[in-house]
């Protein structure tokens, strides 16, 4: 069997000069490359105690449902703004380009609850931060973030230093 770093395919120059990307989609479309993915993120955070699952539009469904599932947790979503139907509690932050808000159900956390944060890559963990401030907002407590790749270079780890971090893959650079 590959390694799961084999299945990532890394584009040169996208979106721009100097960039690697690391795409996960070719994680995604091999079977095996899909199961070794959730199967290592799964196992990485086996320690863990928590009481739900939580993924951000739209790579965060895709990881965390699997291990929500397997693990006999519910998952909770977060999304874009504007796209759940029922009371919201949101926050913005920065992107590279502009600003992001996301957002969650009001009722989708109770208090005291322990949270695994699930998504694909943390780069310069703006989001991951945001998804953090959500979860602690409604009075849950975070117990730890697993991606399937971290972007080193980028220094999200260090934007979130006092909580845990998995990565099932790490690139030195951006």
């Amino acid at each position: 069997m590959k390694k799961l770093e084999e299945y990532v395919r890394s584009i040169p120059d996208f979106p721009e000069k100097g960039i690697i990307f690391r795409d996960v989609t070719s994680v995604l479309q091999d079977a095996e490359g899909l199961h070794l993915a959730i199967d290592t993120m799964q196992d990485l955070v086996k320690d863990l105690d928590y009481d739900v699952v939580v993924g951000a539009e739209s790579r965060g469904f895709i990881f965390g449902t699997p291990i929500a599932y397997n693990m006999g947790k519910p998952f909770v979503l977060i999304r874009k703004k504007g796209k759940l139907p029922c009371e919201t509690v949101e926050t913005s932050y920065d992107l590279e380009y502009g600003k992001a808000t996301i957002e969650m159900h009001k009722d989708s956390i109770k208090p005291g609850q322990k949270v695994l944060i699930v998504d694909d890559l943390i780069a310069t963990g703006g989001t991951t931060e945001a998804m953090i401030k959500l979860v602690e907002s409604l009075g849950g407590e975070v117990v730890g973030v697993v991606v399937l790749i971290e972007l080193a270079g980028l220094k999200g780890r260090e934007r979130i230093a006092e909580y845990r971090l998995d990565a099932a893959i790490c690139y030195p650079g951006k």
